[in-house]
């Protein structure tokens, strides 16, 4: 078996057996092609030529692209995940890449709003004419920031997840693995406004655009930026800021960590853990504004 047909077979595997998400598997499929185009023009054609050497060398390769330390390390995963399935199927008998560190690198703080830009926004979206677009609007900005989400949940959330009485939401993330979100007063309130005057018939899809059909991440990417630009000159303006601010406001008001980890659906603790240093460089910074001793 080549090396290429090796790479769609595991590839196969992770999005029908280990029910993976279709952007890590697009993300995998690109890093192990590279992989696979530079073992060509190393003349290697089977699974049994790689070497630790020879992936080294493809490191050597990035890191001269100045590629990110970050992006060299997810290449290094996806390779990692290749070597065990060929162990699995007896293709080869040793991980070739089980020696080799990820490069270190200095995790980079997420950006922030603050909570008055983001009340400045829901004032602007006041302003919209269109009555469906501003409710709609208001909604996910609402449900972004109250409740922490990742666009792709917001974008597939159907209306079965939502319990207005119980005031939580039921949201599917990643590794299709299930959670429950509360929702705040003012997300309920801004929900119910918008669910009055929602179209889309039979449709089970909470979220839906005027003419019926669903919103996607590119949608709601339009209007974060829209809207982020009149408050903030944030350089990233994306919908994931809205879940990055909702977790540094929770902690910067006490929150249990623990408690901020099952909202936002981490893995591990360690992810949670970054917005804590979020928080503590916002104290560091209003010291030194504040204090006249700084």
């Amino acid at each position: 078996m080549q090396i290429d047909e090796s790479i769609s077979k595991y590839l196969t595997e992770i999005s029908g057996i280990r029910r993976v998400s279709e952007k890590t598997i697009e993300s995998y499929k690109i890093d192990l092609l590279q992989f696979s185009s530079f073992c060509r023009e190393s003349s290697i054609e089977f699974p049994s030529q790689i070497s630790e050497k020879l992936i080294r060398r493809f490191l050597m390769t990035l890191n001269e692209r100045e590629l990110s330390k970050i992006s060299i390390s997810r290449k290094l995963s996806a390779l990692r995940g290749y070597f065990e399935y060929l162990i699995r199927q007896e293709i080869i008998e040793t991980n070739p890449a089980s020696k080799i560190v990820n490069p270190k690198s200095k995790r980079k703080l997420p950006e922030t709003i603050n909570l008055d830009s983001f009340l400045e926004i829901l004032n602007l979206l006041e302003e919209e004419k269109n009555v469906y677009k501003r409710e709609l609007i208001k909604a996910v900005f609402e449900l972004l920031y109250g409740c922490a989400l990742r666009v792709s949940e917001l974008c597939n959330l159907n209306i079965g997840d939502v319990d207005l009485h119980k005031m939580y939401i039921r949201v599917l993330g990643k590794g299709s693995k299930v959670r429950i979100v509360p929702l705040g007063g003012k997300s309920k309130t801004t929900l119910e406004n918008y669910l009055k005057i929602r179209t889309g018939g039979k449709s089970g899809l909470l979220f839906l655009q005027e003419n019926g059909n669903k919103i996607y991440p590119k949608y709601v990417q339009i209007y974060i930026k829209k809207y982020m630009n009149k408050v903030t000159d944030i350089k990233k303006k994306s919908p994931h800021i809205l879940r990055h601010s909702a977790a540094t406001h929770m902690l910067d008001n006490g929150a249990d960590l623990m408690a901020v980890k099952e909202i936002l659906g981490h893995e591990n603790l360690s992810t949670t853990q970054i917005y804590t240093h979020v928080s503590i460089e916002r104290l560091k910074q209003s010291y030194k504004k504040a204090h006249p001793k700084s």
